[in-house]
C-alpha cells in the first residue's frame, strides 16, 4: 500500500505476521517533511505495548479499533498533523503504518509509564516537587496545543492515565492528536462526546459544547489528584463514593486544605499546595467563562500572577439532572474504550476503565489499546 500526504513521502507498508512475533515496516517522520529512515517493530502478537525499533529504541504501538468508521485520507491527514505537533510535554508520534484494515501508531515509549499508576499504585511515591513539577509539565503542554500550536488541538480527555512520565519523570500528554482538531472558531458544538467520567466538563458532557476549557476543567481535576493522591471519585473517602472535587470544595469551605494533602507526604510547601488547591478549583468552575486559560493557569502556578478567588462551588456531573440516568450510561462496559497505552483495567482512577459517552452519539472511540504491558 502507498501513502501519500503532503507531510509523508510515499511509503510501502508490508506487514508479515509470525507463528511468535510479527514485523510491521513503519515509515518515520518528523517535523514538516523530513523523513527519517524506515524501521522495524517487534513485539509479542497483540501481547506488549514496547516494541524495539532496528536502532534500539523502544515504542508503543498502538491499533486503530475495528469499530473504526474513520476513512484512510482522513487517517492520514491526522497523523501527517500530529507529526509536526511537538513539544517537550507530548508524547512523540514516530510514525504510522496502513495495511488492510490493520492501522497502527507508534509513539515514543516512556519508562514510568502512566501519572495514574504513580500516583494511585504502590510500585513509584512522587515526592511533592515532583507532582508540582508535573502539574507545571502538563499546564505547559495544554498552553501548546491551546495556543501555540499552528494547529489548535483541544484534547478532550485529559486525565492521570494519559499523563506519561519519562526517565526523568517529565511528563508527557498522550493521545492529543486523536482528539478532534480545534479549529479557529471560538467554540464548536461536537456531535461525538467522548471522555471519562470524573473529568469531563459538565457543558462538554451534556451538550457537546466544545472548547478548550473542557481541557481546562478536567486539568483542575487532575491537580486535586496530584495535591490528594486520590482519584477523581474514591469509595473511601467517608464510607460512601464520593467525588473529588466534591471533597475538596467542602475542605476549602471549611478551610481545611490539610485535609486534602496526600498522607504520605513526609514533607511539602504549603504555599505551592494552597495555589495548587485553588487553581484546581477555579479551573472546574461550572461555567466555562470563569476558568481561566492554561497560559494564565501556567503563569499562576510560577507565581507570577496570584490565582483568583474561587467564589463557588465546581461543577461536575452529579449536579446535572437527567431524565433518564441510563442515557448517559447506556453500555459504557462494552461502548467504553480506553486509549492510554498503560492504563490498568483495575484503574480507580476511571470507572470500571470506560468512557461516558454522551446521548448526543453513543459511538465509539477511535482507537482502542490492543498492546498492554505489565497487566
Amino acid at each position: 500500500m502507498i501513502l501519500r500526504s503532503p507531510t509523508l513521502k510515499p511509503c510501502r507498508v508490508p506487514v508479515k505476521i509470525a507463528e511468535s512475533h510479527f514485523v510491521v515496516k513503519i515509515a518515520f517522520f518528523g517535523v514538516g517533511s523530513q523523513l527519517h529512515r524506515a524501521g522495524c517493530v517487534r513485539l509479542g502478537f497483540l501481547s506488549s505495548s514496547r516494541g524495539t525499533l532496528n536502532d534500539g529504541r523502544f515504542v508503543a504501538v498502538k491499533q486503530l479499533s475495528i469499530g473504526s468508521h474513520q476513512g484512510k485520507s482522513q487517517f492520514v491527514a491526522e497523523i501527517a498533523t500530529i507529526s509536526a505537533v511537538q513539544h517537550r510535554n507530548l508524547v512523540k508520534l514516530y510514525g504510522c503504518c496502513i495495511e488492510g484494515s490493520k492501522r497502527l501508531l507508534v509513539y515514543e515509549y516512556l519508562e514510568n509509564k502512566s501519572l495514574d499508576q504513580a500516583l494511585f499504585g504502590n510500585v513509584l511515591l512522587l515526592n511533592w516537587s515532583t507532582r508540582y513539577d508535573v502539574c507545571m509539565g502538563v499546564a505547559r503542554g495544554l498552553t501548546y496545543l491551546h495556543e501555540e500550536s499552528r494547529i489548535r488541538i483541544v484534547h478532550r480527555d485529559v486525565k492521570a492515565s494519559n499523563i506519561l512520565l519519562d526517565s526523568e519523570l517529565v511528563p508527557k500528554i498522550s493521545d492529543f492528536g486523536l482528539a478532534k482538531l480545534y479549529d479557529d472558531k471560538k467554540t464548536h458544538i461536537s456531535t461525538r462526546v467522548a471522555g471519562t467520567i470524573g473529568y469531563l466538563a459538565p457543558e462538554y458532557a451534556m451538550r457537546g459544547h466544545l472548547t478548550e476549557k473542557a481541557d481546562v476543567f478536567s486539568f483542575g481535576v487532575v491537580a486535586l489528584e496530584l495535591v490528594s493522591g486520590r482519584p477523581n471519585s474514591d469509595s473511601s473517602l467517608e464510607g460512601e463514593k464520593m467525588y473529588l472535587l466534591e471533597w475538596a470544595w467542602q475542605l476549602h469551605e471549611k478551610n481545611c486544605i490539610n485535609d486534602l494533602i496526600d498522607s504520605r507526604l513526609s514533607e511539602f510547601n504549603m504555599e505551592e499546595v494552597q495555589r495548587l488547591v485553588k487553581i484546581g478549583l477555579l479551573c472546574t468552575q461550572t461555567s466555562p467563562n470563569l476558568r481561566p486559560s492554561m497560559s494564565r493557569v501556567v503563569a499562576m502556578l510560577s507565581g507570577d500572577i496570584e490565582v483568583s478567588a474561587v467564589t463557588s462551588r465546581p461543577g461536575y456531573l452529579t449536579d446535572w439532572k437527567f431524565d433518564d440516568v441510563s442515557s448517559i450510561m447506556t453500555d459504557i462496559s462494552t461502548r467504553g474504550l480506553d486509549t492510554s497505552y498503560y492504563n490498568s483495567s483495575a484503574s480507580p482512577s476511571t470507572v470500571g476503565g470506560a468512557y461516558i459517552h454522551s446521548p448526543i452519539d453513543p459511538s465509539k472511540s477511535i482507537l482502542q489499546e490492543t498492546v498492554r504491558d505489565g497487566r
